[in-house]
């Protein structure tokens, strides 16, 4: 106001008002807790019990009456503005003396009002401090308080002094145990007598071999536990020094079938529960009582497997004529790294780096010559192909811009041609879809809306920062409108960033590199085969690795439902490391 209308009179009333001033925010702020949602005065003296005469006052409003009583010197609205100045002074006063209050009475003791008799001082509330891990240099200790714990106190101590039975934790269920006497199903497995290497002929061993595989049966409306039995000889190449014969479907060392894997694989990728669970789930319902170490071996078994998947989605992408590409922050035990995501509207890959720098994109997409949509980073400015910003991400920084200069008309100007001429654009492919013949129309739009901007004289900071952003980037905002099929925003990318968004709240930064990579490459699996309309679960039982041709064999027999026998293990999968 000052520098506006220039300062009063030095000595006068208001001066010594403006020197005098003190800002109450300050006084409440961290200071007092009132029981209100912000530290605003209209909530803080509703609470001290001040009423306004409006039913909601707020002081964008007097904004709305002044310029009307500028207008039409209405008496009505200036006596509206004088009375809501006069009870923001008088909520104000009702403000200081409870503060001043409650600073000079040091406690409660002397209310001023009712509701003083429940205020307390910060410094008399006791912490709770929460439960921390005991940890001394002295061993003893910790074998002391390790005995004080209630676990080991209800399972140990209680029992040996107490004659009444004490119910103990749940142990494995009934059915975990292992049933080699309840084999579901046997298969005798004869292989071929000629060594697989040299050719020569081989010397079947004696001894008959046994495997017990234990594996999960899909019916039509039921899961079942399933124990397969496999009966095999060994045959022996004196040539090679080879020995060979055993089923194809087995690996040594691995006790559990595709299915089970799948099943697995399924929980924790796009159902996002936790392994913990699922391995306690499986345990509960199957009987299978599956270690971390199993678990793990699960996971990257599978990511050896589809590791090929992931490549031929990334070539789909990268020989196509549309990629949307974004990227978003990962946790790997506290350290910080970045996701790529790449898709083309049916495919999606996530790629793991450790830096924001455009280089994996680079090396993602070399060759790629269709057409570019991202955000606003700096990094895909380099792509030489065609490239289509989002428009959404500008539209959003273009209101931000608004709300925060509400009164800059040059500013104002700018957005509101941008908006005029962008509703057309959107109201059209509502209409006829992404088609280069509806929205070729809209180029003299455009055209018109740059001249305008171009001739423009602007003076505000903010409205000539606008016309330098969209100068720079004038061939990548509309270029959706020379080509077929191509998006004018990024909402395909960020959709498949919030797949990955919601894994990372699952894993909560315990994940390794490697385990993240093996994440990446599962759920660059899962989401294709959603935006190929294809059930995870039915192509991780399948055994293929190419999602098209699955998806096409699918599509020939929609009718027929999938066999409910556990089907081997895909070739790839039952390999020596």
């Amino acid at each position: 106001m000052g520098e506006s209308y220039g300062m009063p009179v030095e000595g006068s009333v208001v001066a010594k008002a403006l020197a005098s001033a003190v800002n109450a925010i300050s006084v409440v702020f961290a200071r007092i807790y009132f029981p209100t949602f912000a530290n605003g005065l209209k909530d803080i003296a509703d609470f001290l019990g001040f009423k306004w005469s409006e039913t909601e006052p707020a002081g964008s409003k007097t904004i709305i009456w002044r310029n009307a009583w500028e207008a039409g010197k209405s008496p009505h609205l200036r006596g509206r503005l004088i009375t809501y100045n006069t009870e923001d002074c008088q909520a104000l006063e009702i403000l200081t003396r409870a503060a001043q209050t409650l600073g000079a009475s040091g406690s409660a003791g002397n209310p001023m009002e009712s509701w003083q008799a429940s205020a307390v001082q910060t410094e008399s509330i006791q912490r709770k401090m929460p439960w921390r891990k005991f940890t001394s240099l002295i061993g003893e200790f910790e074998t002391i308080n390790k005995a004080a714990q209630w676990d080991y106190q209800r399972d140990r101590v209680h029992v040996r002094g107490n004659s009444k039975r004490i119910c103990r934790r749940p142990g494995r269920p009934k059915n975990s145990e292992p049933c080699l006497d309840r084999v579901n199903k046997v298969i005798d497995y004869e292989a071929e007598s000629r060594c697989p290497h040299c050719r020569a002929m081989a010397r079947r061993q004696i001894v008959t071999r046994s495997r017990i595989v234990r594996d999960i049966k899909f019916g039509a409306g039921s899961l079942k536990r399933w124990i397969v039995e496999y009966r095999f000889c060994y045959c022996w190449c004196g040539k090679c020094k080879l020995r060979f014969g055993g089923p194809p479907d087995l690996r040594i060392g691995m006790k559990y079938g595709w299915n089970c894997i799948a099943y697995f694989l399924y929980e924790i990728i796009e159902l996002r529960i936790p392994q913990s669970v699922v391995q306690k789930s499986i345990a509960r319902f199957f009987g299978f009582q599956i270690n971390l170490g199993t678990i793990a071996q699960f996971k990257a078994r599978a990511t050896e497997y589809y590791r090929e998947t992931q490549r031929m989605i990334l070539e789909r992408i990268a020989r196509g004529g549309l990629a949307h590409v974004d990227e978003t922050r990962a946790n790997i035990k506290g350290k910080i790294g970045y996701v790529w995501v790449f898709t083309n509207l049916h495919e999606v890959a996530y790629l793991y780096s450790d830096s924001r720098e455009g280089e994996i994109a680079h090396t993602t997409l070399s060759g790629f010559t269709g057409v570019l949509v991202s955000d606003f980073y700096s990094a895909y400015d380099s792509f030489a192909c065609p490239q289509q910003k989002c428009l959404i991400h500008l539209m959003r920084d273009l209101n931000d811009e608004m709300l925060d200069r509400p009164f800059d008309e040059e500013l104002r100007r700018i957005v509101m041609g941008f908006a005029s001429v962008l509703m057309p654009m959107v109201e059209t492919a509502d209409r006829y879809g992404l088609k280069k013949h509806f929205l070729k129309k809209h180029c003299k739009s455009v055209e018109r809306f740059y001249r305008q901007i171009e001739k423009a004289d602007f003076h505000s900071e903010a409205a000539i920062t606008c016309k330098d952003r969209f100068e720079k980037n004038r061939d990548k905002l509309f270029t959706f409108l020379e080509h077929d099929g191509v998006p004018w925003n990024n909402n395909a990318a960020e959709h498949a960033i919030k797949a990955f968004a919601l894994l990372r709240d699952v894993i909560r930064g315990s994940s390794t590199r490697k385990g993240l990579d093996d994440y990446l490459v599962l759920l660059s699996v899962c989401q294709t085969c959603k935006y190929m309309g294809v059930d995870f679960l039915d192509f991780l039982r399948s055994g293929e690795k190419d999602i098209h041709a699955f998806a096409e064999s699918r599509h020939r027999r929609r009718r027929r439902s999938p066999s409910s026998e556990p089907k081997a293990l895909p070739a790839d999968a039952s390999a020596e490391p």
